[in-house]
């Protein structure tokens, strides 16, 4: 299937406060799993941890590798936290080496507009958002939190 390829599908979800793209997010990870396929689920920002340290202990290579064979990534929390350019490059390299092969999937409440903040670098920025959204499926799911619609529910219960 073309639209879901196994081998380059991403999906993008640039939607300030939303709730419902972790759900979007959970049903591509249970098809994928389904099929037999690899899945991994990780912030965005344990991830670039996880691959400093790598870089630190002289495992980056391996560290890629490793994130490049899984048939489905997961990055949730993307674009929350401001990435140094380390960070932003490390990331980089993972979206370089997953394009057009592997499927990634990429939750976030930021807009694209808010992106050059996350990454600091605005050419840095244009380079990810590039890879991301190439032949891309994106999902919105709306402006509303879900969170805040369960708070509010619950504080007007009686």
């Amino acid at each position: 299937m073309r639209g879901w390829r196994a081998w380059g599908w991403s999906c993008g979800s640039p939607d300030p406060g939303a709730g419902g793209h972790e759900a979007a997010e959970l049903g591509a990870r249970a098809a994928i799993a389904e099929a037999g396929l690899s899945v991994r689920y990780t912030s965005t920002s344990a991830l670039v941890n996880e691959l400093a340290e790598a870089e630190a202990g002289r495992r980056l290579s391996s560290a890629i590798a490793r994130y490049s064979k899984v048939d489905l990534l997961c990055l949730d929390e993307f674009g929350y936290l401001n990435l140094d350019k380390k960070g932003a490059k490390l990331l980089f390299q993972i979206f370089t080496e997953r394009e057009e092969c592997k499927a990634t999937a990429v939750a976030t409440n930021s807009p694209f507009a808010e992106w050059d903040k996350t990454f600091g670098d605005p050419r840095l920025c244009a380079a990810i958002a590039d890879r991301i959204t190439f032949r891309c499926t994106l999902i919105q799911t709306g402006t509303e939190s879900y969170r805040f619609r369960v708070t509010e529910a619950e504080r007007n219960s009686p």
